[in-house]
Formats: structure tokens, C-alpha cells, sequence
């Protein structure tokens, strides 16, 4: 659930008719919605969105919560029914979707263990070939290419004649685990899967784990001076993240970075590192130094993570992976971390949060990402057509506050409109080679300025496209305006402006979509 604070005076809650109907329309759910554990009482003792427990209650099964983790709802869901805050028939919808599953289960069909479709569940459904592959394919879609100076990667294998690993996350299965995982079936490190690619691979942890206290340096520089080839796994783990544990610094943890200087200044030729964190680190002096050739983030990848990694370290796999959150420099970490303003605040120096609203310099932008291929991308055709032009014609538009343009309220554009004013835009992709790969088309939205609480960019959709060496093909998006051209007015209402609007899927090929008649 959202807060009930405001941001930049838009109330935090301003999609919550959004998530009321994406629940259970657009998703058309048929199962249920469980609550996280505790999260119904922080919406009343913690984001005070709602003035009492009981209202608190009533709101959230209205939005679509079935079930909450916790006992919340429990004690105090009857005093709602009694207060009237909430109706039997809302319950009622609750028990439905509750029941219904179980229903579907054979929960009330005897010994559920005689149902044809779930009964004989076992350990080996679990651990199948089809669900292992499907662990090594997640894996390898997550992976970041950042650098790649000089193509130093991929490696060939028929060139390695020795590998030198080195960092506390190559040999850690729990490195590919983050925080919340059940047993894997297996677990292949980084260490593991490439002494599946090089007959000659010597490992020097050179810490003890993540938070690198002090560091083995001279026994990896000398591991390093002995081999080929330098690959790194550094980052994080859960001893820097997970629930209850937050990072205080974006930096590499401990003495990290001062080994991974030492190590490639020592190399025979430029090193490669491998990034396994949870989130964004600052890695500016990897970036910028020539002695570090390649940068690769793998996030935590999972049971098939090691595998994943040297597939694209060797070419078996062409990344395609791009980042999904803004990678900020280290000087972001002065921005205190209740200060929830989206929006930047030039006034005061606040720089703003997430890609939509950040003011300020990054290390990797959100949605980058490189290739073994060059690919091109071009917006081929978009934009409304006459007869949809006109759908607003008989609405009244406001002013806006600002004296931008006006703007057309989203609920008053009514589902209807909203469904007729949807469009295609078709994206031509084209895989210039030399590598078969697949390619992730990112389409955003910008506003002629970034005023009045804009975004400076608004991401509409992406796609996945494999093409072979050589190969174009065409990407559709469907395009709603009253979904992804719209924003957030100051009050919270969601409004469409009646001046122009731009695609983009490259920064140097946009196209204008305009209302005017």
C-alpha cells in the first residue's frame, strides 16, 4: 500500500483507483491477493494513510486484498463490519477468491492427493530439466554488459590457456542467492562454471567475504602476474543487504576497490570484473580505468548463476540485459533516506530520485546495457489518427497552474475514450552482427519541458526481439494515452496535456505525438 504523505503536494496514494482496478480488471486475476506480513498495520501506524484501524481495514479488501499476513484484519475487521466501514459483500468477495482456489485444489473433493492435476506434486517437479533450464535462461537474460573497451570480451576458449579468479563472490554460493530463496537443487558459482570453459583456473578469494576487511592482495596480484586472463567477482552480499539491513554507502564494501586496482594494475592485459550485488554500486573508477576492460553486473543470479556467467563471458550467450534502476554516484548517499520527494528540488540541491525525476550526474543511466552485436533501432511509424484526435473534441480542457499547456482529466476521458484513443507505434530493429542475439527495445515518453512536476522521461514499454546476425524484424507497442502519456497533476489526478508529446526509442530518433486537431 502507499503512504499518505504527498510528494511535491501529489499525494503518494494517487494511484490507488489505479491499483484498486489493475487488481482485479486488467490482471483479470482468478486467484488471490495476499498482503505482505505486517504491511496492513504500517498502513495505519506507520504511513497513517487512514485515520483508524477499522478504516484501514475496510480500505485495503476494498482495493483487493484477500488475505493479510498478519492478524491485523482480524482484530479489527469485525469493529469495521459493525462500524460500517465495510459491507458482508465485501468480505464475501474475499472468501470467494480464497475458497475458490482451494476449491480448484480438491481441498473439499476428498484426499487432495487424488486430484489429477496437483496431487502428486513432488521434489522431482520441482527439480526438473525443463525448470533447471529455466533457471539458467533467467540467469542469463538478467546480465549486464557495461563495458567493453577494445571488445576484450567474449573470450575464446581455444585462446585461454589460464584463468585467474579472483574475489570473495566467485566460490560464495550464497552470493547467488540474495535474501529470500528456497533450497536450490544446485548451486553452480562462478568458480564452478568456468572450470567447465578452462583446463588452468587458480582462485585466490583475496578476502575472507564481502565486507573485505583486509585484503590477501599480494597473493592475488601474484595469482594474477601467473595467468592469461584476470576475471574478478566482487560486490555484495547479504552481509551489506537484505531485509533489515541497508546499505550506508554505494561504494565497493571494505578494501575491494584498492584489490581490484592492484590486481588489474598487475595483470598481463585488462581485467575483467564481475559485479554480484543487489542494487546499484559505484563503480566510477572501474568505469574510467583502462586496465579495467570489461564490466559485467550480474545481480544475484541463482542455482545456475556461475553457468550464466561464463556462457557470456565465452559467447555462448550475446547479453541482453539492461539496468533496471539508476545507478547514482556516492555523493547521492547525503540525500537522506526519508526525504521520499520524487521530484527535484533546484532551490535546495535535492537532486530528486529514480530516473523519471533525477537531477544529478550517474555512473550507468537506467536501461543501458551493451552487446557482443551492434543493433539499430527507429521508431517507424506512430502516432493518433484524425477520428481519435477528435474523441477529445467535446471535453473541456483546463489551463494548467503553470500557464503550459492545458490538460485533459483522465476520469473525465472515461474508459471508453480511453480504449479508442489507444495506437500503434512499430519500432524496425536490425542486428548489424557480427553475433545471433536477442535485443531489448526500450520506448519512452518525454514532455516538451520537464516543468510543472513532468518527468524528464517516462518509460511506455519494452520488448525482447532474438535476431540472427543480419536479421531486421518489427516491434509493435500498443500505446494508451491515457495510461502512458498521462501524469500527475499536483492534486493527484492523472491528465493528459494537450500539447505535444515525444517517443523515443534512441535519443536521437524520436516522433510527436500531438492532440491538436
Amino acid at each position: 500500500m502507499c503512504a499518505y504523505t504527498s510528494v511535491n503536494g501529489v499525494p503518494a496514494c494517487a494511484d490507488y483507483n489505479l491499483l484498486t482496478k489493475t487488481f482485479r480488471g486488467e490482471w483479470g486475476l482468478k486467484g488471490y491477493v495476499a498482503s505482505d506480513c505486517d504491511a496492513i498495520a504500517l498502513v495505519h501506524d506507520g504511513q497513517h494513510f487512514r485515520p483508524t484501524p477499522e478504516d484501514t481495514v475496510a480500505t485495503t479488501l476494498k482495493a483487493g486484498m484477500d488475505m493479510n499476513c498478519g492478524n491485523y484484519t482480524q482484530v479489527h475487521g469485525m469493529a469495521a463490519l459493525r462500524q460500517g466501514k465495510m459491507t458482508e459483500r465485501d468480505v464475501d468477495k474475499t472468501l470467494v477468491n480464497l475458497f475458490s482456489v482451494r476449491m480448484r485444489l480438491g481441498h473439499f473433493n476428498g484426499d487432495p492427493r487424488s486430484n489429477p492435476l496437483y496431487g502428486h506434486f513432488g521434489a522431482n517437479d520441482v527439480c526438473s530439466p525443463a525448470h533447471k533450464n529455466l533457471a539458467l535462461h533467467a540467469a542469463e537474460s538478467g546480465i549486464v554488459l557495461l563495458k567493453n573497451d577494445a571488445g576484450i570480451l567474449p573470450l575464446r576458449r581455444w585462446t585461454v590457456g589460464s584463468v585467474a579468479v579472483i574475489g570473495p563472490n566467485a566460490n560464495d554460493p550464497g552470493a547467488l542467492l540474495g535474501n529470500y530463496f528456497g533450497p536450490p537443487c544446485e548451486t553452480i558459482t562462478p568458480l564452478r562454471g568456468l572450470n567447465g570453459y578452462v583446463k588452468d583456473v587458480r582462485f585466490e578469494p583475496g578476502c575472507i567475504d564481502t565486507a573485505c576487511w583486509s585484503a590477501a592482495t599480494g597473493k592475488a596480484v601474484a595469482v594474477a602476474r601467473s595467468t592469461d586472463h584476470v576475471i574478478l567477482f566482487m560486490g555484495t552480499s547479504h552481509v551489506q543487504e537484505e531485509e533489515g539491513r541497508d546499505r550506508t554507502s554505494l561504494l565497493l564494501p571494505g578494501q575491494q576497490q584498492s584489490l581490484i586496482e592492484a590486481v588489474a594494475s598487475a595483470a598481463k592485459r585488462p581485467v575483467i570484473l564481475v559485479l554480484l550485488t543487489g542494487g546499484p554500486v559505484d563503480v566510477t573508477f572501474a568505469k574510467f580505468n583502462p586496465k579495467i576492460g570489461a564490466i559485467v553486473w550480474a545481480g544475484y543470479p541463482g542455482q545456475a548463476g556461475g553457468l550464466a556467467i561464463a556462457k557470456v563471458l565465452f559467447g555462448e550467450h550475446n547479453p541482453s540485459g539492461r539496468l533496471p534502476v539508476t545507478w547514482y554516484p556516492e555523493e547521492y548517499m547525503r540525500v537522506p533516506m526519508t526525504d521520499m520527494r520524487m521530484r527535484a528540488d533546484p532551490a535546495t540541491g535535492y537532486p530528486g530520485r529514480t530516473y523519471r525525476f533525477y537531477r544529478g550526474p550517474t555512473v550507468y543511466k537506467f536501461g543501458y546495457g551493451l552487446s557482443y552485436s551492434r543493433f539499430s533501432r527507429r521508431l517507424a511509424a506512430s502516432g493518433l489518427a484524425g477520428h481519435q484526435k477528435s474523441l477529445l473534441a467535446g471535453l473541456t480542457s483546463t489551463a494548467a497552474a503553470d500557464g503550459g499547456a492545458s490538460h485533459y482529466d483522465v476520469e473525465e476521458v472515461g474508459a471508453e475514450r480511453c480504449e479508442q484513443l489507444k495506437f500503434p507505434a512499430v519500432v524496425e530493429v536490425e542486428n548489424h552482427g557480427p553475433m545471433d542475439g536477442k535485443h531489448s527495445v526500450l520506448m519512452f515518453l518525454r514532455w516538451p519541458n520537464a516543468t510543472g512536476g513532468r518527468p524528464a522521461s517516462q518509460l511506455v514499454g519494452f520488448q525482447s526481439q532474438h535476431l540472427e546476425a543480419g536479421e531486421k524484424a518489427s516491434l509493435t507497442f500498443d500505446v494508451s494515452p491515457c495510461e502512458h502519456l498521462s501524469r500527475a497533476r499536483e492534486d493527484g489526478k492523472m491528465v493528459i496535456d494537450g500539447a505535444s508529446h515525444f517517443l523515443f526509442v534512441d535519443e536521437d530518433d524520436e516522433a510527436e505525438i500531438s492532440f491538436d486537431a
